[in-house]
């Protein structure tokens, strides 16, 4: 009995898999010494697919279904191993399992910020995460460029892999989806979808066929944040560049105004400073005025408003406009003009 509980070992009748939910990829049949018996039975359940590897040559492929394995069903073996029609002893070949179900909930994003070009910012650094899905579409290509003669190959393994192609595909995406970086938050969609167009290509290189791709957070640099919170009051303005200066110079004048009254903060004396705090605001709100009513005569030197101004004044005026200046609100070539009217009150 003990002999022949031996020999039935030696041959394999039925060949399956029973995914075990861990996540694996590609599974090798445990072959050990035995050998596939002729006229065997191959079950292959819907969501995986079946290859013979016959002396690291790849032979047949199965799809979902109950196969009789014969030199019928198995042509390319049969070719490989020289087999006539009518063969039927045992033989032995590798067999594979893979995995064709989506591969889903995936999370890419970037550790550290990813240097992207923009035509508007030149250089600029990007942080974003989400999701994405994929599954094995060639498990012919699969086993040759990732699982390999592994016993088994899983999600975990590929992650890192994966998350590479993703992130090496960002600049691509950005480029090729036609949305500026300050709009990139806000159209997230578009974003994601040309991310997976860019990256579609090297998963396909793989045996893979990326399914989806989510984009959950885009995060801008701090200064672009910024300028993404100006561009909302330019909205405000209607998106008149002119009328966006007055808004910047009319959002500065309370600050201004404040740290004047408060006492002068370095620049001037407290008592210099209140005057200087409400010249300058008086002069702010001619110009703000006078742009609303005159786009036309919007670049009008903010110095024809301080007429009559008392030197202390000027000089205090002038401090004020250099902040403007480093701040951006005002050019340099605006600041030396209006510097240089402001002078001459001084003569």
């Amino acid at each position: 009995m003990a002999l022949m509980d031996f020999i039935k070992k030696q041959f394999i009748d039925i060949l399956e898999w029973m995914e075990a939910g861990d996540g694996t990829l590609a599974w090798r049949y445990p072959m050990e010494d035995r050998e596939i018996q002729n006229g065997g039975s191959l079950t292959v359940r819907e969501s995986q697919m079946a290859v013979f590897v016959n002396e690291g040559k790849i032979a047949d492929v199965f799809g979902p279904g109950r196969y009789t394995l014969t030199t019928a069903t198995l042509p390319i073996l049969t070719y490989l191993k020289n087999w006539d029609k009518l063969f039927k002893s045992p033989f032995k070949s590798d067999v594979y399992f893979f995995s064709t179900r989506q591969q889903v909930d995936q999370r890419w994003g970037t550790t550290q910020p990813v240097t992207i070009r923009d035509k508007d910012f030149g250089a600029v650094r990007l942080r974003a995460f989400g999701n994405y899905s994929y599954r094995i579409a060639d498990p012919k290509l699969f086993h040759t460029e990732i699982s390999g003669t592994r016993d088994a190959y899983t999600v975990a393994d590929l992650d890192g892999q994966l998350r590479g192609l993703m992130l090496q595909h960002i600049s691509d995406a950005v480029a090729s989806s036609g949305v500026a970086f300050l709009d990139l938050a806000a159209n997230q969609i578009e974003f994601a979808k040309a991310l997976m167009e860019a990256t579609s290509p090297s998963f396909a290189a793989l045996g893979l066929k990326l399914e989806a791709v989510t984009m959950q957070n885009v995060s801008l640099p701090e200064e672009l944040q910024k300028i993404l919170d100006q561009k909302i009051g330019m909205g405000m303005v209607g998106g008149d560049m002119g009328k966006f200066m007055q808004y910047q110079t009319a959002q500065a004048i309370p600050k201004f105004a404040e740290g004047a009254a408060g006492g002068g903060g370095g620049v001037v004396g407290d008592a210099m400073g209140l005057g200087a705090g409400v010249a300058l605001g008086q002069v702010m709100a001619q110009q703000l005025s006078h742009g609303l009513q005159q786009p036309a005569q919007q670049a009008a030197p903010v110095a024809a408003a301080a007429a009559g101004m008392k030197p202390e004044d000027v000089m205090a005026t002038l401090e004020k406009l250099g902040e403007l200046k480093t701040k951006g609100i005002l050019t340099q070539d605006e600041f030396d003009a209006k510097k240089a009217e402001l002078l001459k009150k001084l003569v």
